[in-house]
C-alpha cells in the first residue's frame, strides 16, 4: 500500500498543476505588454487557482469538501484551456505546447475526484 500524502506537495496532481503554472508564467512573458492586465493576468490567475484549490482541498476533512475544491480546480483548468486557445489564436505564442500538460492535469484531477466520490467497498 502506498504511503498517504502528508502534504499537498506530495500529490502528483498538485505537482503537475504547479509545473503548468510555471510553464504558463514562462509562456506569457512573451505576450504583448498591453496584455499584462488582460489575458496575461487572467491566464496566470486561473492557472494558480488550479494548484491553489488542490492545495486547499487537500486540507479539508470531508470527502465532499475535498471534491468541491477539486471541482473548482477543474473549472479553473478549463478556463486556462480556453485562454491557451485564445492566446494561440491571437498569435501571442505557440500555446499548443502546453496542451499535453493541460490534459495530464485534467486527467489527474478527474481521477482524484472520481476516487473521492466513489463509495469505498
Amino acid at each position: 500500500m502506498e504511503n498517504p500524502a502528508r502534504s499537498f506537495r506530495d500529490l502528483v496532481v498538485w505537482q503537475k498543476a504547479h509545473q503548468l503554472v510555471l510553464a504558463i508564467y514562462r509562456l506569457t512573458k512573451s505576450f504583448p505588454a498591453d496584455e499584462r492586465f488582460g489575458l496575461t493576468s487572467q491566464i496566470r490567475r486561473a492557472a494558480v487557482s488550479v494548484a491553489a484549490n488542490v492545495a486547499e482541498g487537500f486540507a479539508k476533512r470531508g470527502k465532499a469538501d475535498k471534491a468541491r475544491f477539486f471541482n473548482i480546480a477543474q473549472g479553473s483548468l478549463e478556463e486556462v484551456h480556453y485562454y491557451l486557445i485564445l492566446g494561440n489564436d491571437l498569435g501571442y505564442a505557440d500555446c499548443n505546447q502546453l496542451s499535453e500538460s493541460y490534459r495530464e492535469v485534467a486527467r489527474l484531477l478527474n481521477g482524484y475526484t472520481r476516487a473521492l466520490l466513489t463509495p469505498s467497498s
